[in-house]
């Protein structure tokens, strides 16, 4: 029997239809045995900044949906004719209406406000890349010794580094610290590049800022601007250096690139994800990591149209970069419930009041729960699931350490950070290593292969959360422990 909030990724004739309502008139419709989902209705008031992304019908009619949007009072922020995919912002409280209902309203698929609030609103904080526990912050770093890079000795703090151990990743290295031509995007806050354990790793070139507006910012500053100690913690896991000095991630020898998408307030909107997604495409990135949500709202419904049209706007960038060759990891996310049951959202939308709403089959949190993304549970030093881990066993694809994670911190220090945020770059870093051995794997290979390698895990009841499923496959750890020897084996 199908999970119940799973059977909405089947092709069933249910959703075909729902997707040709959709098609025809621009507004999303549910499967006929599926509640609809709780609304949470947008208020654009006349003169009002909102920002909106306006997805095409077909990427050929790109040009056609910007004539839309100037049509209905808007302004183009970013196009991306790749995918369909326009953004816009607009002082129009009508926007959404007047472009499907415009002259080339036809060529529109579906259009949505991406906040509640207007752009120059919302509330500091509170964005999805947040969801973590910080512990305790430790040590102020030293000055980078570029004649220390490639050093074989351990470095001072890899004993400390419970979770390497855990992975294989310290035997992993043996056989080698990954490729420098393996580069893996680090969707987040931004790296601090000027850390002695990755002041050599970063690649600027192929660094961008997408949090202005969803706009593609190649400046140096943009790059190397920070929001949070966040990125640089994921970026350490990743791949800080083996040069004499702190720590050693898990794939030390690839390179990394700085794809921010969290703005100075916190958060994601699904206009910077999609740059982001779409930059690791064109750039020709081999790993994106995933430690977030995408703001405002835990999930996104397919019965909602401004949801739906950010949902499809960002699934649309995912699957183009994966056709581009680019293999992505996710945090599972730190709401400690079952992906696959939770009917019930109570934290969305989170740059304005939350509200307690029905979540239904069509209701996903994105990009965690999007096809082809490698969803990772979060686990602690004993290998039990972490209290706040979300589970699945239609959800979770492997399962990796997330608890008291010591990695690189901003100002040249370490710090100990807790959450599935802290898991998911160890697989990031496994995926890379695999893509070092083998260059020429697809997303889809890498994929199938990080799952069949990882040590299998029996169901170990946290109070409160049944674990569901069998040894080999199951709501906690999915496939298993993420294997970094094996994926170099």
């Amino acid at each position: 029997m199908p999970h119940p909030r799973r059977t909405v990724m089947a092709v069933t004739s249910a959703s075909l239809v729902a997707l040709a309502t959709l098609a025809a008139t621009g507004s999303p419709a549910h499967a006929v045995d599926d509640p609809p989902s709780t609304p949470v209705p947008i208020t654009t008031p006349d003169g009002a900044l909102f920002s909106y992304v306006v997805n095409a019908d077909t990427r050929q009619h790109t040009a056609a949906v910007k004539r839309a949007v100037r049509h209905a009072g808007g302004v183009v922020v970013q196009a991306w004719p790749q995918i369909g995919v326009v953004v816009a912002q607009s002082t129009n409280g009508d926007f959404r209406s007047d472009v499907l209902a415009g002259a080339d309203g036809a060529r529109v698929e579906s259009v949505g406000a991406t906040r509640t609030v207007p752009v120059s609103e919302g509330t500091p904080g509170s964005g999805g890349t947040t969801a973590y526990a910080e512990e305790k912050a430790s040590g102020a770093g030293r000055t980078f010794d570029g004649s220390l890079v490639g050093a074989t000795v351990a470095d001072p703090r890899e004993g400390e580094q419970w979770d390497m151990a855990m992975i294989k990743a310290d035997q992993a290295h043996a056989v080698t610290d990954g490729r420098k031509g393996v580069v893996v995007g680090v969707l987040d806050s931004g790296i601090d590049v000027t850390h002695p354990d990755l002041a050599g790793q970063v690649d600027l070139d192929k660094s961008v800022n997408c949090s202005d507006a969803g706009k593609v910012d190649e400046s140096l500053a943009g790059k190397t601007s920070l929001s949070g100690t966040h990125g640089t913690h994921v970026a350490g896991t990743i791949a800080a250096a083996r040069n004499g000095i702190g720590i050693v991630g898990v794939a030390p020898g690839v390179t990394l690139a700085s794809v921010k998408v969290v703005n100075d307030d916190g958060f994601i909107y699904p206009e910077y994800a999609v740059c982001g997604f779409m930059w690791a495409g064109l750039e020709g990135m081999d790993v994106t990591n995933n430690s977030y949500y995408v703001d405002p709202f835990e999930y996104y419904c397919e019965d909602q149209p401004d949801q739906y049209a950010a949902k499809e706007a960002v699934r649309r960038a995912v699957a183009f970069s994966t056709a581009r060759g680019v293999v992505h990891a996710a945090a599972a996310g730190n709401s400690g419930t079952d992906l696959d049951t939770n009917t019930t959202d109570d934290t969305s939308p989170d740059d304005s009041t939350p509200v307690t709403r029905t979540i239904n089959n069509g209701c996903h949190d994105i990009p965690t729960e999007l096809p082809g993304v490698v969803t990772v549970s979060a686990i602690d030093q004993a290998g039990l699931l972490a209290p706040f881990s979300n589970r699945g066993l239609e959800a979770i694809d492997v399962a990796a350490p997330g608890r008291r994670i010591l990695s690189t911190v901003i100002g040249g220090g370490y710090g100990l950070l807790s959450g599935t945020s802290m898991a998911s770059p160890h697989v990031a870093g496994v995926l890379a290593l695999m893509k070092s051995q083998h260059p020429t794997w697809s997303p889809a290979q890498l994929v199938a292969a990080v799952r069949a390698q990882a040590d299998d895990h029996a169901c170990a009841d946290v109070t409160g959360a049944p674990c569901v499923g069998t040894d080999a496959d199951n709501s906690y750890y999915g496939e298993g422990v993420v294997d970094a020897l094996g994926a170099v084996s």
